[in-house]
């Protein structure tokens, strides 16, 4: 990645200007719709707020060329229509104080303004007891004719109660924008998605979406129903038929059933701290491939990354590995704890006691899904023999290795017992401390894939999803380790089904960090190094190690220039790795990829060399890619130099192997054909060694 050139200073500071409103206008524009979706969102809010019961939705080319919505709410004025697209014209505040207890979806009056800017505006108006309804066009905020743009008034037309926005050419004068969106079917799936949001929120709104030019909609559902039979319409039978219902509040104790409920409400009047919520969730029946999660606050459609993670988590140990639940969570706020003026397109909120509110919210849910866990039964059936006689009986060489406590290879050696190997691990790992965030996810080894938009990260990530390879992944995901065969040659056995494999657990490692520092970029824990090294003196160490005859510069200067080049780009390193380089040329941290897991720092050195000729500084994803690729060859196990068992260092590398890097292969790797190559070898198959036995 290339480094930014430092900017030169001006002789003379340049004079302040004002922006020109058209570009202060199209600025803000950018961060209230960002595609066609957004722009819906904002409608279909302002419909709610003016008490609609019927919502219908007309797109064409995903919203880009006509983006219409109609309502039979209560209508606007005539008399409102000439700045009905000026900035900040609302009917939901007046005051400051007002803003503290905002209880409607739009109160900024910033939607219709910023769409005024990036389309061509129309809104058809009838407010109930007019005689005729209203229509008007829009141009940049301005109220105009639509054929020549001139200033205009409203016209009278025919219409009915309630308000038609039509939006046409979204992002006609914003190329750029427009050349970064998405395919239209992909922006229809997220109008879709927003709708059916909405339309499970609020059942009593009948909602229609159709595509223009087309009789038959995309979605439909009627008024007077009721969530989960929204729910079912919407999401299908299999999610509507494994929902859990729950309701909680702040005034309901934790071992009162939601039922009581109603015995507590008068608590709640005065506290601002009160709330209340309402949940439907799928049981352990149910699984996804991705989880859905809808969240609303004070009937706000937002995002809450870290309470989607702290719900999702509640079903670790309850479905398997890969599979993810339905949540649909529903929290009546007091509006006086809550912050809705925190992000232009208020997807975000914040709000009082926001982990007390979310530990409660998981506490109820798990302890639903446990009690309907144990109460679960279960149907089977005895398969019988072709004779009809006694169960069909398994033959020993088509038996499968299934427990992890079986025999390993260590059992058949005389070393010592697992519990001083633990505690020989131990001892290895606190070369260094490991500063991480102490949540229960944390200590259960779960790495979390971070939130990352950065075109290259993405792109990275994408090449690692495409290039996985079924079969070995399979192999690998279900294998029980057997043991490690030779610690030096990084070869170690593990069994899959009936068939016997032999892997390169050193070229497995490497994929797997390379992986994880992928997964983790920009969010990486850390190793912090106490007291921390000179990386002067460290590159030194690397660098006297090495042949240097064949370069133009003697070692002094290598170190100088690799020193540099690193000091320089330490805000990266330290934002996007983890890897913490002092101003003064001292390493306080180094990235921790795997919780439980410790590189070997003996290694440091070498790492830290090979930064510099080994990374791609001139392009981003290629130097993405290099790092990433250097930080997963510092991470591999090292064998250790004593072939002695009973060396510590020795016992500690196998403990570590066994116990933390096989179960993050099987958990995290996502292997790419190439390995099968020579890194993944089968060297037996069970009924086949029977059968060689039955000869002999």
């Amino acid at each position: 990645m290339i480094a930014p050139q430092a900017p030169q200073v001006a002789a003379e500071p340049k004079p302040i200007r004002r922006l020109n409103e058209n570009l202060i206008n199209k600025i803000a524009a950018g961060e209230i719709i960002l595609r066609p979706a957004s722009a819906l969102k904002e409608l279909i809010e302002n419909c709610l707020d003016a008490g609609a019961t019927s919502i219908r939705v007309t797109v064409k080319d995903g919203g880009l060329k006509l983006l219409q919505i109609q309502d039979n709410g209560c209508g606007i004025r005539k008399s409102d229509l000439p700045i009905l697209a000026e900035r900040f014209t609302t009917s939901k505040l007046s005051t400051f104080s007002d803003l503290k207890k905002i209880a409607t979806y739009g109160f900024r009056g910033e939607a219709l303004a910023s769409i005024s800017h990036v389309a061509h505006l129309s809104v058809i108006t009838k407010v109930k007891g007019d005689t005729c309804a209203w229509k008007a066009a829009f141009s940049d905020g301005v109220l105009v004719d639509p054929k020549t743009l001139d200033k205009a008034e409203p016209k009278a037309c025919a219409g009915n109660d309630g308000t038609t926005i039509t939006i046409e050419d979204l992002f006609y004068n914003t190329p750029t924008r427009l050349s970064a969106l998405r395919s239209t079917s992909e922006e229809y799936s997220r109008i879709l998605d927003v709708i059916t949001k909405y339309a499970i929120h609020n059942p009593k709104v009948a909602f229609v979406c159709k595509k223009s030019g087309t009789s038959a909609p995309d979605l439909s559902t009627p008024s007077s129903s009721e969530i989960p039979a929204t729910i079912r319409l919407l999401y299908g039978h299999s999610i509507a038929k494994e929902l859990i219902h729950h309701e909680l509040s702040s005034a309901l104790p934790k071992n009162v059933e939601s039922e009581s409920m109603d015995e507590y409400e008068d608590s709640r009047d005065e506290d601002p701290s009160s709330w209340n919520a309402e949940l439907y969730f799928t049981n352990a029946n149910y699984q996804a491939k991705k989880m859905v999660f809808l969240l609303f606050i004070n009937h706000r459609l937002v995002d809450s990354p870290r309470m989607k993670k702290a719900l999702e988590a509640v079903y670790t140990n309850i479905l398997p590995k890969g599979a993810s639940p339905f949540v649909y969570l529903s929290l009546q706020i007091d509006p006086r704890a809550v912050d809705v003026n925190v992000h232009p397109t208020k997807r975000e909120v914040h709000f009082l006691n926001e982990e007390a509110i979310t530990e409660r919210v998981a506490d109820a849910m798990q302890q639903n899904l446990v009690q309907q866990n144990h109460s679960r039964t279960f149907e089977y059936q005895v398969v019988a023999s072709s004779s009809g006689g006694d169960p069909k009986k398994i033959y020993s060489q088509h038996k499968v290795r299934t427990s992890m406590t079986d025999r390993t290879l260590d059992s058949m050696f005389p070393v010592v017992n697992q519990a001083n190997q633990v505690a020989q691990s131990s001892a290895a790992a606190s070369r260094a401390e490991q500063t991480t965030p102490t949540t229960t996810l944390e200590k259960a080894r779960e790495v979390h894939e971070s939130q990352c938009f950065l075109t290259s990260v993405v792109s990275l990530r994408a090449r690692v999803v495409k290039g996985k390879h079924r079969q070995l992944s399979e192999i690998l995901e279900k294998n029980t380790f057997v043991g490690i065969v030779d610690i030096h040659r990084c070869l170690s056995l593990i069994q899959h089904s009936t068939k016997l494999y032999l892997v390169n657990h050193d070229a497995l490692a490497e994929e797997l960090f390379y992986q994880l520092g992928l997964r983790q970029f920009g969010d990486i824990s850390r190793i912090k190094l106490d007291p921390p090294p000179s990386l002067r003196e460290l590159l030194e160490i690397a660098v006297e190690a090495e042949n240097t005859e064949s370069s133009a510069l003697d070692k002094g200067q290598i170190v100088d220039r690799i020193a540099t080049l690193l000091v320089s780009r330490r805000d990266m390193l330290v934002d996007y790795f983890s890897l913490t380089i002092s101003a003064d040329g001292h390493v306080e941290s180094i990235p921790l990829l795997l919780r439980g897991y410790t590189p070997n720092l003996d290694n440091l050195p070498g790492f830290l060399m090979r930064l510099g000729p080994q990374v791609d500084w001139t392009s981003e994803a290629e130097c993405f890619d290099t790092f990433l690729r250097e930080l997963a060859y510092f991470y591999i196990p090292t064998p250790p130099v004593s072939e002695d068992p009973e060396n510590e260092k020795y016992k500690a590398e196998r403990w570590q192997i066994e116990h933390i890097l096989f179960p993050a292969i099987r958990r995290y790797l996502l292997p790419a054909k190439s390995l099968l190559d020579r890194d993944v070898v089968q060297i037996a198959n069970l009924p086949d060694l029977y059968k060689v036995f039955e000869r002999c």
